[in-house]
C-alpha cells in the first residue's frame, strides 16, 4: 500500500500577509462602533472636502469689494450676508477653510517631524543625549503654548507663515515626550536585542523596527493636535498676529466681526461656528482613534 506524502515546498502565505487585513478590519470595526468618533470623522471629512472644493463651490469672489451692499444680512443672494466691505461671507468662509486647515496640517507636521526625531534619539540612546534633549523639552514646556507662540510671532513678525512656525515649535515637546516614552518601552523588547545581535546598525533599528511600532500614539496625538493648532492659529489671527487683510482666515474674520456684534452678528457667528465645529470634530475623532488603536481596550 502506497502512502503519498504531500510536497513540503508548497508556498505558505506569510503570517504578516494573512494578519494585516484582519488587523485593519478589527481597527475599523472598533472605530465604527464608536458613534461619536464616526460623527467627528464625518465633520473632518466634510471640512477637508470644502477646503478642496472651495474654488468651485464659492458663489462669489472672496476678495471682491462692494461697498453698496456692505453689512447685508443673510439673503438668497448672500446666504451668510456680507461684511463691512461688501464681501460675501460664505465665500470667504469657504476659502478660509483652506487657510485654517493648511495652518493646522503644516504646524502639526513641523511639530511631529522634529518631535519624533528628538524623541527617538532621546529614548534610544539615553545617557547624556537623553539629558540634553529632555532639558530642552522641559524649557519649552515651561511656557504656556499660546504664550510661546506669541513670543515667536512677535519676534518673527505677524504673518500666516510665522504662525505655522510658532504653533509647530510649541507642538514639538508634546510629540517628543510621547515618542520618548514609547521608544523606552519598545527598545527593551527581546526582538530588538535579537536584531542588534544580527548586526543591524542603530539607524535600521530605530527607523525600521522601533518607529513603525510606536505609530499608534503618534497618529492619535497628531489628530488631536490638529485641533489645538487650528484653534491657536485662529487665536493669533484674532489678535492681529496671524493672517493679514484681506486673507479670509477664520480668526481674522472673527476679529473683524467683533466690531459689529450688535449691528451685524452674522460676521462673528459663522466663523466662530466653523472654528468650534472643526475643533470639536478633530477632538472626538482623535478620542475614537485612541480607543480603536489601543490594544488594551476591550472589544
Amino acid at each position: 500500500m502506497k502512502v503519498e506524502i504531500a510536497p513540503t515546498n508548497q508556498a505558505v502565505p506569510p503570517i504578516a500577509e494573512a494578519t494585516r487585513p484582519s488587523r485593519w478590519r478589527t481597527f475599523y470595526r472598533k472605530l465604527r462602533k464608536n458613534k461619536l468618533a464616526m460623527v467627528g470623522g464625518c465633520i473632518v471629512i466634510f471640512y477637508i472636502a470644502i477646503a478642496l472644493l472651495a474654488p468651485f463651490i464659492a458663489p462669489h469672489d472672496p476678495y471682491e469689494i462692494d461697498l453698496v451692499n456692505k453689512l447685508k444680512s443673510p439673503s438668497s443672494e448672500h446666504w451668510m450676508g456680507t461684511d463691512d466691505k461688501g464681501r460675501d461671507v460664505l465665500s470667504r468662509l469657504l476659502y478660509g477653510t483652506q487657510l485654517s486647515m493648511s495652518v493646522g496640517f503644516v504646524a502639526v507636521f513641523i511639530g511631529a517631524f522634529f518631535g519624533i526625531i528628538l524623541g527617538l534619539l532621546s529614548g534610544y540612546y539615553g545617557g547624556w543625549v537623553d539629558t540634553v534633549i529632555s532639558r530642552i523639552i522641559d524649557v519649552l514646556l515651561a511656557f504656556p503654548g499660546i504664550l510661546l507662540s506669541l513670543a515667536i510671532v512677535s519676534a518673527l513678525g505677524p504673518s500666516l507663515f510665522n504662525v505655522m512656525i510658532a504653533v509647530g515649535i510649541f507642538s514639538i515637546p508634546v510629540f517628543a515626550r510621547i515618542v520618548r516614552g514609547s521608544t523606552l518601552t519598545v527598545k527593551k523588547l527581546e526582538y530588538i536585542d535579537a536584531i542588534r545581535s544580527l548586526g543591524a546598525n542603530d539607524f535600521t533599528i530605530i527607523f525600521r523596527h522601533i518607529f513603525p511600532n510606536i505609530l499608534s500614539p503618534i497618529i492619535v496625538q497628531a489628530t488631536m493636535r490638529l485641533a489645538t493648532a487650528i484653534l491657536s492659529a485662529a487665536g493669533l489671527s484674532f489678535l492681529g498676529l496671524g493672517a493679514q487683510p484681506p486673507l479670509p482666515e477664520w480668526g481674522a474674520m472673527l476679529s473683524n466681526g467683533r466690531d459689529f456684534l450688535f449691528t451685524a452678528p452674522h460676521l462673528a457667528m459663522f466663523p466662530g461656528f466653523a472654528i468650534a465645529t472643526l475643533v470639536l470634530g478633530f477632538n472626538i475623532f482623535g478620542d475614537g482613534l485612541r480607543d480603536a488603536l489601543d490594544p488594551r481596550m476591550k472589544q
